[in-house]
């Protein structure tokens, strides 16, 4: 069983919910500033946050950045096929649903236990068209027909670690077969300094679609500090200058490299195979704190 405690949210003591799954101790947190938005803690770590009256507030830095893209990826408000590589609170998803009505999504989160208590305590409105598979990212993603995504988007995180075998060629080969000629792959990448995981990813992204793009803080790619990432990537000329405005005009301004500067910080990293995969770097502890 879960357990609660209360938090104050205006005049009214909200209860929190602690419970255990299947990869750690999760959270859900009332976000005292709107009423029906809530925080997910795994392990201390946040990975989501989701307003019940506004799914398409995007409050987490690095998923507004995805939100960039996944606005950018059709036409406004055209309904997409995508596919979540990775769930959390379904927090995507939602923005996906109410921002695209009648869009087709399968979202693959392996923990079973998180997929129940989010739809206990956080429900999915019923009208969305949101298929949720409990198993491994790269099984679920194998499930999904030849060409059916316009999207698909990865934010997989085990132990505040993206999994080895969703960091290859052979992971990207699985996600070129799902998408669409015409599709978008874009995925959460966190590293620090030497950024080696980062020049990595990048250089096996550059292995297997003609256009990339990547949305970080300056100070993250400059190698300062830990912090996200946003790949995009696409075999057709992505919307740069549109993507550089918004990463520009975010709360927290974001950077968009892409062409010769994203070749050039690569800095000859080469692409990575199953064989040679390793788990990204564990975030030092500062940056939870």
């Amino acid at each position: 069983m879960g357990r609660s405690r209360n938090t104050r949210r205006g005049s009214a003591a909200v209860a929190a919910v602690e419970e255990p799954v299947d990869g750690g101790l999760a959270q859900l947190v009332p976000d005292p500033d709107r009423a029906r938005a809530w925080t997910l803690l795994i392990d201390g770590a946040p990975q989501s946050h989701v307003d019940l009256d506004d799914p398409a507030y995007l409050s987490f830095e690095y998923q507004r950045r995805l939100g960039h893209v996944i606005d950018l990826a059709a036409p406004p408000g055209k309904p997409v096929h995508a596919v979540h590589l990775g769930g959390g609170a379904l927090t995507l998803a939602r923005y996906v649903a109410a921002t695209r009505p009648r869009s087709t999504q399968q979202v693959v989160e392996r923990d079973a236990t998180l997929v129940q208590l989010v739809r206990r305590e956080l429900p999915l409105d019923p009208g969305a068209r949101i298929r949720i598979r409990a198993t491994d990212a790269r099984a679920g993603l194998a499930k999904v027909p030849d060409g059916w995504a316009d999207l698909v988007v990865a934010d997989v995180f085990s132990g505040a670690r993206t999994p080895a075998h969703l960091t290859s060629t052979e992971f990207l080969d699985e996600v070129r077969r799902a998408l669409k000629p015409s599709g978008v792959y874009t995925a959460n990448l966190a590293d620090g300094p030497p950024l080696a995981h980062l020049r990595g990813q990048i250089a096996t992204a550059a292995a297997r679609f003609g256009e990339l793009a990547l949305i970080a803080d300056a100070a993250v790619l400059r190698g300062k500090r830990f912090g996200n990432a946003v790949l995009v990537a696409s075999d057709l000329p992505l919307p740069l200058a549109e993507l550089t405005r918004r990463a520009a005009s975010d709360p927290h301004p974001g950077r968009v490299e892409h062409g010769r500067q994203l070749t050039d910080f690569t800095g000859g990293a080469v692409p990575v195979t199953d064989d040679a995969a390793v788990a990204s770097p564990a975030p030092p502890p500062s940056v939870f704190r």
